[in-house]
Order: structure tokens, then sequence, then C-alpha cells
């Protein structure tokens, strides 16, 4: 059995939709995160992976749990070779 450690994953992210769902600009979620506007467009592109830090800081500023707003997924190539 292969380690998951090497298996292909992806984060995705709901940012976008939970700002969007406040009415909130890019650059209002960036000062209320302590970022540019840039890497709020990039977090939400996911071009970007947030630091831990930076995923906490989301999960405190949107109010609810950092599963709710990262979610780790697994490659679909992955997905069938475990099958």
């Amino acid at each position: 059995m292969e380690s998951r450690l090497y298996m292909a994953q992806t984060i995705a992210n709901r940012v976008k939709e939970l700002r969007a769902a406040r009415g909130w600009t890019q650059e209002k979620l960036a000062h209320a995160v302590g970022v540019s506007r840039q890497s709020v467009n990039s977090i939400e592109r996911n071009r970007y992976v947030p630091s831990l830090e930076l995923a906490l800081t989301f999960a405190r500023v949107f109010a609810c749990a950092t599963d709710e707003i990262f979610q780790l997924q697994q490659s679909t190539a992955d997905a069938e070779v475990e099958r």
C-alpha cells in the first residue's frame, strides 16, 4: 500500500463564496486578514494555498471552522488507484 504522504492532493476553498455572501470586496477581506488584495485573488483562484496561520485567520474572520473553508481533495487518478 502506498503512503498517503506521496499521493497527489489539492486544497479547494470556499473563500470567494464566503466573501461574496458577506458582500465584501477582495480589498475588504484582504484588510481583515492582513494580506494584499492580490493574495486574496490568488487564493480564490486556487493559485496559492495559504499558510496555516492565514487559514486560521480566515476561519476567525468568517467565524467558522477551517475545514468549512478549506478541503483536502485527492486527485482523480489517485482515487481510481485506491478502488
